[in-house]
């Protein structure tokens, strides 16, 4: 089971996961924090490109740079538009099949096997227990 804590402190608010990793979060007038969308797009594009990454590698085609913007649009006061991601890739010298490795694998990690992805796309319950 994955799990977050996530709290308002003195400064704002707080993510943790039970590793001691923490991510500041804020309405967006902050320095120095991310909002709860740009976590959602970090999600997404972490997703992704941590999977993308070893089994292009595992495929003989480690990429030179590997990076990505994961973009959208607030179409409504509490909706995202479509979200984009943005490939920014240096590919291997001399490796004539490594972009189409890239692209083949992309596809299916963002189809199939990215969590995020699929939780974003298909209906995924939430349930809120109050006291």
């Amino acid at each position: 089971m994955a799990s977050v804590r996530v709290e308002r402190t003195e400064d704002g608010f707080v993510a943790r996961n039970d590793r001691g990793a923490e991510v500041l979060m804020g309405t967006g007038d902050e320095q120095g924090v991310f909002t709860p969308v740009e976590l959602l797009l970090v999600a997404l594009g972490g997703c992704n490109i941590v999977t993308v990454e070893p089994l292009t590698a595992q495929r003989g085609h480690r990429m030179v740079r590997l990076a990505m913007t994961v973009q959208a649009e607030k179409i409504e006061t509490s909706k995202l538009g479509p979200i984009t991601i943005t490939y920014d890739v240096e590919l291997p010298e001399g490796d004539e099949k490594a972009a189409e490795v890239l692209r083949a694998v992309a596809q299916r990690v963002e189809e199939k096997y990215c969590t995020v992805s699929r939780a974003l796309r298909e209906t995924t319950e939430i349930n809120l227990e109050l006291p």
